[in-house]
């Protein structure tokens, strides 16, 4: 469906020991880890929707749960904490760009003091 957006084998060394390792649920073996995180990374750089991830990365809800499940077990920030101290980064440096963050599109158009945004049919009247 598109390119396959996967990690090199020296990546996937590093980060692969620090995924937990999954059981199989009843009778069938769990899957690999390096399919479904790179699942998730094509999700997480495509924007699609989970329905939309190629069958390449195994069953899309499989890679959805699998992913809900790292995220509410905290996996990813301890993965990446992780990562921090073997490169020595200093955390105390980190910040967001205001750049990129944006305004909700319902935030966009209020003038200080109204309720509702102004509309061109507002100002004809």
């Amino acid at each position: 469906m598109g390119e396959r957006i996967g990690l090199s084998d020296a990546e996937w060394a590093i980060i692969g020991p620090l995924l937990p390792p999954e059981h199989g649920r009843g009778c069938r073996p769990a899957q690999d880890n390096r399919q479904y995180f790179e699942g998730m990374m094509w999700i997480a750089r495509t924007g699609s929707q989970w329905r939309h991830l190629p069958d390449e990365y195994g069953k899309w809800n499989s890679v959805f749960r699998r992913y809900r499940r790292w995220v509410t077990t905290g996996m990813f920030e301890a993965m990446l904490e992780t990562l921090a101290e073997m490169v020595e980064r200093d955390a105390s440096a980190d910040m967001i760009d205001s750049t990129v963050v944006r305004a909700h599109h319902c935030a966009v158009g209020i003038k200080k003091g109204l309720r509702k945004p102004r509309r061109l049919a507002d100002r004809a009247a």
